[in-house]
């Protein structure tokens, strides 16, 4: 047989909640889509839904603005409780210009809003938090496949990850 590469998506995940069992969300709809997992697979995790099962869900109405965020977001029209989160979220601010804020995650990464994101979520005043620890997020999934299975298989935690001042 030839070396081939097949990408399956998964339907039929319901909207992930704070403390869902995303391993059992998985695995029952790749069951019941007829796809269920095979030695060596590699599964593609969004990081939204392991932060959203995780709990890294963040009211607005919660943060209370300190004077660096209030002054920022007052001098680029934006929300000083979101600008808040991301101060939180960020081991380094790298640039904060044009109502744009470069950081360094306490994880490492460098991007824009430390990773926080407001898409798609259940309401406008509420934000996604990266996971605390994605390897290990990435890890536990693997494992508990692995341990359901009794296969081997990767497990990758993924995000859009936009380039910070594109234009």
């Amino acid at each position: 047989m030839h070396p081939q590469v097949n990408i399956v998506g998964i339907k039929g995940i319901p909207e992930v909640e704070p403390g869902d069992d995303l391993v059992d969300l998985i695995i029952q709809a790749t069951e019941a889509q007829g796809t269920p997992f095979q030695q060596g697979d590699v599964l593609v995790v969004t990081q939204k839904v392991v932060s959203k099962a995780e709990g890294r869900i963040i009211k607005l109405d919660d943060i209370k603005p300190s004077p660096t965020a209030l002054q920022f977001a007052h001098e680029h029209n934006k929300d000083p409780r979101h600008i808040e989160i991301i101060l939180q979220e960020s081991r380094h601010i790298i640039r904060m210009e044009r109502g744009l804020i470069i950081s360094e995650t306490y994880h490492g990464f460098k991007c824009a809003n430390a990773g926080i994101d407001m898409s798609n979520m259940p309401d406008t005043r509420t934000a996604c938090l990266l996971p605390k620890d994605p390897d290990a997020s990435a890890r536990y999934i693997r494992v508990s496949i692995e341990k359901l299975h009794d296969i081997r298989v990767a497990v990758i935690i993924s995000d859009s990850f936009g380039r910070p001042w594109r234009e």
